[in-house]
């Protein structure tokens, strides 16, 4: 059995794969961490669970993002692949991943807080949705920064 490696789709597998994984990671941490002070914030004050269910749904947004990113530079994912194309992938990976990966966990705990604030009869649902923007920008950013990648690469 002879085996042949292409380098450049290799790069281009392991960049989706941080793409999505991290992206994943991050989603999965940061709701994990709203849904969790969720529960302590319910013991408090059983009304706010439509809010703090919204607040802990939110940092799921970046896993979306890894997951539409791949979409993106799926089709340059060939057997024909240059080395340019697949380093270009790989990197569009790196960013998103990273990205998204901090960018869900820190919007997970600025989310907290905003439960957490709720459980505690303060009106500030409104407010924490717009502050648990900021991080989501970086991902957003990242995300069009796979979209420019990959319109280089046709």
């Amino acid at each position: 059995m002879e085996f042949t490696m292409n380098t450049a789709l290799l790069l281009g597998y392991i960049g989706v794969g941080l793409m999505v994984g991290m992206a994943g990671i991050g989603s999965a941490m940061g709701t994990a961490i709203a849904a969790m002070t969720t529960i302590g914030a319910l013991k408090k004050n059983k009304d706010v669970f439509g809010s703090c269910l919204v607040l802990s749904a939110l940092p799921g947004t970046q896993g979306l993002y890894g997951f539409a990113a791949f979409f993106i530079m799926q089709p340059h994912l060939t057997a024909d692949i240059t080395i340019f194309k697949g380093a270009a992938i790989f990197g569009a990976g790196i960013a998103v991943g990273l990205a998204c990966m901090v960018s869900g966990i820190f919007q997970g705990k600025v989310c907290a807080n905003g439960v957490d604030a709720l459980g505690n009869g303060y009106d500030v649902f409104g407010n924490t949705i717009i502050v648990a923007v900021f991080p989501e920008l970086y991902a957003i950013i990242s995300f069009a920064t796979a979209f420019l990648i990959s319109a280089t690469l046709v």
